[in-house]
């Protein structure tokens, strides 16, 4: 196959980068001809959505309930997901092959991981697959009612954001390469400062939401191929995953006072 350049005509979406590193001002710009001439719509990305939600759901309630393989299993889950991940980042015509892999080693990830903070607040997992969820459509509510719009400072501001829990998410990684950490990253410490903290990035994560919707509506503007339904739904599950482990840790953190 050959990769062919479409020149696009502006339209209403801005072509500022997304926060989410896999949906970015490039992702629709140079594409891998299709030669069923088929095109990404609206629709199709959503159930794209929904089958990959339901692959995860299914491997995270498998691995959740199997217990003594949680662990192991969410070692191999986001190991192997963040390998998936790059491979469909660079290879998006590969997306309706890698999404559903992707899906499914995300699943084992957040089975294992939901186990855990489960076994240290029972009931805590329910809860946020609830505010997760809910979150996602009360946002595709109101960005489908406009009553957000996104606008090139929203883009920016939002993205600035994330660019900015991303160099803490940094910092704190290297710390703990030295047995140390960064207080407010620290699911155990049950301050207001720490709370106020997991909330912002779970506000911050929740927006990026939005920006994922306007790019998938923007590649059904734009005529992209139909594989990248596939990779619109990638994206939107890139987001709704760190929504889930962030609503997790901040649960965590007000069950602990």
């Amino acid at each position: 196959m050959t990769t062919n350049r479409r020149s696009m005509a502006p339209n209403k979406h801005s072509l500022f980068r997304s926060a989410n590193p896999a949906l970015s001002s490039k992702s629709f710009s140079d594409f891998v001809a299709d030669s069923s001439n088929r095109v990404m719509t609206v629709n199709g990305t959503v159930n794209r959505v929904i089958v990959s939600l339901v692959i995860l759901l299914f491997f995270g309630s498998v691995t959740y309930t199997l217990e003594t393989l949680a662990l192991p299993l969410m070692v191999v889950g986001f190991i192997g997901g963040l390998i998936v991940a790059f491979i469909t980042i660079f290879k998006k015509h590969l997306a309706p092959k890698t999404v559903p892999i992707y899906s499914a080693l995300e699943g084992m990830a957040l089975g294992g991981l939901s186990y855990v903070f489960n076994q240290m607040y029972e009931g805590i997992v329910f809860q946020a697959i609830l505010l997760t969820l809910g979150i996602l459509f009360s946002l595709l509510f109101a960005y489908k009612s406009r009553l957000i719009k996104v606008t090139e400072n929203f883009k920016l501001g939002v993205t600035a954001a994330t660019g900015g829990i991303f160099v803490v998410y940094m910092i704190s990684f290297v710390m703990s390469l030295f047995g140390s950490t960064i207080p407010i990253m620290d699911i155990n410490n049950s301050s207001m400062f720490s709370i106020g903290f997991s909330l912002l990035v779970v506000v911050i994560a929740s927006l990026n939401l939005v920006l994922d919707f306007d790019f998938i509506e923007e590649g059904a503007e734009k005529g992209a191929p139909k594989y990248m339904e596939w990779y619109g739904a990638f994206g939107l599950l890139v987001t709704l995953i760190w929504l889930y482990i962030e609503i997790l840790h901040l649960l965590a953190k007000l069950r602990g006072r």
